[in-house]
């Protein structure tokens, strides 16, 4: 018809393009940066690292400074970080897991100097920025590689989180925690051990717990309002039908692309990543289905341990896991008690029962 004007863009079209200009913009600023000289290894593209967010509270020791800030105030606080932006914050929870990560992508950058694919860790916190001179010198006496800052002024940084791609959150605080869960971004809150224990240097040791983190709660919810036995018995009818996705899923699936990458190098020995199942299941009534979902999924796990309700505290002593991932309060408390640094995944039906609890 004439006189009729262009046609309106159509949503598809708008998000190409948007992604479009997204790579014009990286591109442009990669270009400027590759021109610079340092030894420093550079952040990789978001698109292709799996980005993990710490919480400055998960990184770093911060309890006194979070007395100060609850009982005095955010103005107290601010000073007080500022009259001890020289004074190097202890390690808090996170901080041997992501040293661990660093060690992972140190490997890979020497079996891969052109490869984006790895860690980038980013330090998500809602500190105002004239707290961040202590982060970074603390950051920096530790030779940690975070390049990426994101300080909210005490505004919750929950929402910049899908912006920077975030495969994994993890963070002392479990409000934020469980705002980040429901938004669908894999997080927990981190647990800081009761006793102090060697961790490795030279692999990073992640365990899992099965239901409600790496799986759905789908059988949980039976065992909580049925019982063990219809638990059984819905496991066994059950057996070669996957189980739905949990949170934690994703990083599973994240570590294991990276230790292919190993394996294509010939590597599968001498790799710096090891995944291990701690589960409450037993092996004989109820380890199958998880096996198999795993194997329909194209997954593979190093450990699978099946505890069949026993502790699972001890068995993570043996692990010396840097970071366990867990729905259940109960397993996280055993573990913190025996040296292991836990995170708890609020998802599923098992927080109906901690909250009643």
């Amino acid at each position: 018809m004439s006189g009729s004007g262009p046609e309106a863009p159509q949503p598809g079209e708008e998000a190409e393009a948007g992604l479009q200009e997204a790579e014009q913009d990286w591109a442009a600023a990669k270009a400027f940066y590759d021109n610079l000289v340092t030894k420093r290894p550079r952040p990789p593209k978001p698109q292709h690292a799996i980005t993990v967010a710490v919480s400055s509270r998960a990184l770093f020791d911060l309890v006194e400074e979070r007395r100060i800030y609850e009982e005095q105030g955010v103005e107290k606080y601010v000073e007080y970080q500022q009259n001890n932006e020289n004074v190097t914050l202890k390690p808090g929870p996170a901080f041997h897991f992501v040293k661990a990560l660093e060690h992972v992508n140190a490997r890979l950058l020497e079996l891969y100097p052109d490869d984006e694919e790895r860690f980038d860790i980013v330090l998500m916190t809602n500190n105002h920025a004239q707290v961040g001179v202590r982060l970074i010198n603390s950051i920096n006496h530790y030779g940690l590689t975070i390049e990426r800052f994101c300080m909210t002024g005490g505004k919750s940084p929950i929402g910049y989180l899908t912006a920077y791609l975030t495969n994994l959150y993890l963070s002392a605080d479990s409000e934020k925690v469980q705002e980040a869960i429901e938004a669908g971004i894999a997080s927990a809150t981190m647990f800081t051990a009761n006793k102090d224990v060697a961790y490795s240097d030279t692999q990073l040791r992640v365990a899992f717990d099965g239901d409600a983190v790496l799986f759905s709660d789908e059988s949980e919810q039976i065992v909580k309002e049925q019982g063990l036995d219809r638990f059984f018995e819905h496991e066994q009818l059950n057996e070669n039908k996957p189980l739905a996705q949990g949170p934690l899923k994703g990083f599973l699936e994240d570590l294991g692309k990276l230790q292919k990458k190993f394996y294509a190098k010939n590597e599968r020995l001498n790799c710096p990543i090891r995944t291990f199942l701690v589960t409450a299941r037993s092996a004989a009534s109820s380890g199958a289905r998880v096996l198999k979902t795993l194997r329909s999924w194209g997954l593979e796990i190093d450990e699978a341990l099946f505890l069949a309700g026993a502790p699972k505290g001890p068995i993570l002593v043996k692990i010396r896991p840097h970071i366990f991932f867990d729905d259940q309060m109960f397993h996280i408390e055993g573990a913190q008690k025996l040296g292991t640094i836990a995170a708890h995944v609020p998802y599923g039906i098992a927080q109906k029962y901690h909250k009643s609890a």
